[in-house]
Parts: C-alpha cells; sequence; structure tokens
C-alpha cells in the first residue's frame, strides 16, 4: 500500500483542533472514582512455564466496576531489588495470550504486567481469560462499536478504566518500584498506553507505536480497515446516527488523552499504515502535554516511511529499549 495520508512535512506540523466534550475531564473523573478499590489485587498465583530465568504469576485485579481482570506478571529470575516496570497493553482482537510469548521486556531487567482485553482475544494469537459482562448494550458484535450510543455504555470506557487499574495492580505487586512505571503499547494497545498517560499523572515514561484512537474522525474518512471500519459498517446500517457515535467517541479521543500527560513519551508510527493512519499518530505526539501544566514533557517520534501497521516492528523496539533505559536513568 503506498502512502496515502499527509505527507511527512504536512504530518509533522498536523495539529487538529481537539474534537473534546466540555465535561471530558468529569467523565473520566467520574468514571476512575467508580472503579476505585482500595485493594487492587484480587489473586496473585505462581506459573510454572519452563522458563529457567524468567518467574511468572497469574494475575487476577480489579478492573471497570470491580470486574476481575486477567494479566501476566514476569519479573528476571533472581531480582533482588524493586525492579521499573513496563505495564503492557494488547491489540484490537487479542488477549493475554500465553505466558512465554513477550519476553521482551523482562529479559531487559524490567518487571513486566501484560493485562488482558476484557471481551476480546477470539481474533488472534493464543486467546484471553477476560470476559465483558457489561457487553450487552446496543452496538455491533466487535468490541470497537459495542455500547457506541452512549460513552457509559461503549467498550473502551471499561476498557481505558482497566488499563488504568492495571497500573495501579501493578505497583502493588512485590519486587516493584512503584515510582518508575511505564506505559507502553502497539496499535489498540497504544492507544490504552497513550489514555493511561492522561489519566495517571505519575508515569515514569510512555512508549507507544501506531496508536488507535487517535484522530478518530479523520480516521473514519481514511480507511475502512480495522476496528475503524468496523465503525463505518455499524453507521452504514445505523444511517443518521454519526453525531451519536461521534460523541461517544469524542470521550476516548487519544489526542485529548495526549494533551493531558506529563511522562516522557517515545512514539512511533508507520506512514503507510491503513489500519491506524499516521495522522492520528502525529496529531496525539504534537499535542502532547499541551495541559499537563507544568514544563514541555520530553517526547520523541520516529516515522517509518515504508512500514504499514507494524510501525517498524524489530527496529523500533530497539529504539524503544534503548530510549528507556536512557530516559530511566537519566
Amino acid at each position: 500500500m503506498p502512502a496515502f495520508d499527509l505527507p511527512l512535512p504536512e504530518l509533522e506540523r498536523h495539529r487538529p483542533e481537539p474534537d473534546e466534550p466540555d465535561d471530558f475531564d468529569a467523565f473520566w473523573r467520574d468514571t476512575l472514582k467508580e472503579a476505585g478499590q482500595p485493594a487492587p489485587l484480587v489473586s496473585v498465583q505462581p506459573v510454572e512455564t519452563g522458563l529457567r530465568l524468567t518467574n511468572t504469576w497469574d494475575v487476577t485485579f480489579r478492573g471497570f466496576a470491580g470486574d476481575p481482570v486477567r494479566a501476566w506478571f514476569s519479573l528476571p529470575a533472581g531480582a533482588r531489588e524493586p525492579l521499573a516496570t513496563v505495564v503492557e497493553y494488547v491489540g484490537y482482537g487479542r488477549g493475554r495470550g500465553l505466558p512465554h510469548e513477550r519476553l521482551t521486556w523482562v529479559n531487559a531487567g524490567y518487571a513486566h504486567l501484560l493485562m488482558d482485553n476484557r471481551g476480546q482475544g477470539d481474533q488472534y494469537g493464543d486467546g484471553g481469560a477476560t470476559p465483558d459482562p457489561h457487553a450487552t448494550a446496543p452496538g455491533g458484535p466487535g468490541p470497537a462499536v459495542r455500547g457506541l450510543r452512549s460513552p457509559h455504555d461503549y467498550h473502551y470506557r471499561r476498557l481505558i478504566t482497566d488499563a488504568v487499574r492495571a497500573v495501579t495492580a501493578a505497583r502493588a505487586l512485590p519486587g516493584v518500584d512503584a515510582t518508575r512505571t511505564v506505559a507502553a503499547g502497539n496499535s489498540q494497545g497504544g492507544g490504552l498506553a497513550l489514555a493511561v498517560a492522561g489519566l495517571v499523572p505519575d508515569l515514569a515514561a510512555l512508549l507507544v507505536t501506531a496508536p488507535l484512537l487517535c484522530g478518530i474522525r479523520r480516521a473514519l474518512d481514511l480507511t475502512d480497515a480495522g476496528p475503524y471500519g468496523e465503525i463505518a459498517t455499524y453507521l452504514s446500517v445505523h444511517r443518521g446516527s454519526e453525531e451519536t457515535a461521534y460523541r461517544t467517541l469524542s470521550y476516548m479521543e487519544g489526542v485529548s488523552f495526549a494533551r493531558r500527560a506529563q511522562a516522557p513519551a517515545h512514539f512511533g508510527t508507520g506512514l503507510r499504515d491503513t489500519v491506524c493512519p499516521p495522522s492520528g499518530a502525529y496529531a496525539a505526539f504534537n499535542r502532547y502535554g499541551e495541559l499537563s501544566g507544568g514544563a514541555d514533557p520530553r517526547r520523541e517520534m520516529y516515522a517509518y516511511p515504508f512500514n504499514g501497521h507494524e510501525g517498524g516492528e524489530e527496529a523500533q523496539v530497539a529504539r524503544q529499549l534503548h530510549w528507556l533505559a536512557a530516559t530511566l536513568s537519566g
């Protein structure tokens, strides 16, 4: 697929006006207050994985509405001091999979919490283990359109709340340095990590590649791929529902979360990405931290001109590893 979004010089200046409701902050303050639980962890059970250099636990924590959310928690075997912790979020339609699938961060010497996606996990990978008991509001069958008629019923209200609660849970686990917590993810996971950065003011760093839910209205005009295509299909049937859907989506807009973020941030995007168009990533990057109330957060963006939704793949991971080590030691 050739490049289809704005040319790179225009992307680097792309700062669209925020699509943000007046009660955005109140909506999320009330949502997270409702989800607050004094004891975030439900259970922490050791898992025998066959890996000699990594110790892993099957974690259950309280997410949206106190619902149990599953995660894998891993530490380097023999770790003796509290470690900086990477809380990672996975892509659309994927679950947490198997505990040995994602070892990059623990091999780099970090504690690692991998959150499951409620009500997802059946499209690819090795499955998930977290149902969504609230997925009954009107909407389509896919997660991107479940409850789309109301921001209070929408799937991403619940999933973003889970993502914030995952940070709280990670900080309560043994072997974790709660002052050095990192949010990380690609695609949907990138959108979740970005939301967390906007809602958790004391993150140590953010790693985000090809984020979903950024520049949502423009993305719906540009692509029929992936989750945006599901939303477009829904609106093709429910004609005249556009403004209702746009209002719901405005509470999940990644650019709005980016404006409120304070942590140092590392972004990446493929300029041929038709799933999460690069203009969304640049909109979030260019407005990142503008409402944080302090100094402009340090941030970097890497664009891959000939890559699509994979966003640079392992070359991007290598950049993240070096950048994160330097950021946390600085």
